[in-house]
């Protein structure tokens, strides 16, 4: 029997409401990625470094560098495996596609992230 995950959101929700398995997982995802790295107490080398790469122009060393945190962060959940990443940059920040794979369930998903520059926000669409 797989094992079940079980956690709390109050984002884009009116109350707390439960999350299981792969919606928790996508959620403590955002949390992570929302961190600035270096901004969490005691702990330097949490977060990502996506919000420092924003104004950086698109290169393929660019994109290598961010793959890599984005893997780093992904790996950090002994729940997830990443599966491809595929960056673009939009006109106020950069979208990144990222194919998960949920280890308890072989479940794979695409979780796109939006970083935007000029608003300071991360948004999943």
């Amino acid at each position: 029997m797989a094992t079940k995950y079980y956690g709390f959101s109050t984002i884009d929700q009116v109350k707390k409401f439960k999350l299981t398995d792969f919606d928790l997982v996508k959620r403590d995802l955002l949390n992570h990625f929302s961190i600035r790295r270096g901004e969490k107490l005691l702990q330097p080398n949490f977060g990502s470094i996506i919000w420092n790469m924003l104004f950086e122009p698109l290169t393929e060393e660019t994109k290598a560098i961010l793959v890599e945190d984005i893997k780093r962060i992904v790996n950090y959940d002994p729940r997830i495996n990443v599966n491809g990443v595929i960056i673009d940059q939009l006109e106020n920040g950069l979208q990144i596609q990222v194919e998960l794979l949920y280890l308890p369930t072989n479940m794979s998903d695409q979780l796109t992230l939006v970083f935007d520059n000029q608003s300071n926000s991360l948004s999943v669409s």
